[in-house]
């Protein structure tokens, strides 16, 4: 599985950003993906997910009611919309998928990651 991860930018305190995750390779659409982020000098963190059916999403406490998360399978492509941006939100974004161990929240749970697409939010 090959993801790339675009959308990122700058934006103001209160603005939008809406990543794209564009998957390619066997299975793609039997995979949850989700998005991480890792700002400087932290580890790198879950943000959202989306299972394979997009029937159930799962989302960081920090995020939840800003951020929604959705997935075209037909284009292979998962969407992370973020609103009412904070200057926290600052870091580089990976998408990545599955794999199949169930551990949705956890880095150890992905076994294929995309390339990062930096988000700054300034105040």
């Amino acid at each position: 599985v090959q993801l790339q991860a675009s959308g990122g930018g700058l934006v103001q305190a209160g603005g939008s950003l809406r990543l794209s995750c564009a998957a390619s390779g066997r299975a793609v659409s039997s995979h949850t993906i989700a998005w991480f982020r890792q700002a400087p000098g932290k580890e790198r963190e879950f943000v959202a997910g989306i299972s394979w059916s997009g029937g159930t999403t799962y989302f960081q406490d920090s995020v939840k009611g800003r951020c929604t998360i959705s997935r075209d399978n037909a284009k292979n492509t998962v969407y992370l919309q973020m609103n009412s941006l904070k200057p926290e939100d600052t870091a580089v974004y990976y998408c990545a998928a599955d794999n199949y161990s169930g551990k949705y929240y956890y880095t150890n749970g992905y076994g294929y990651w995309g390339q990062g697409t930096q988000v700054t939010v300034s105040s």
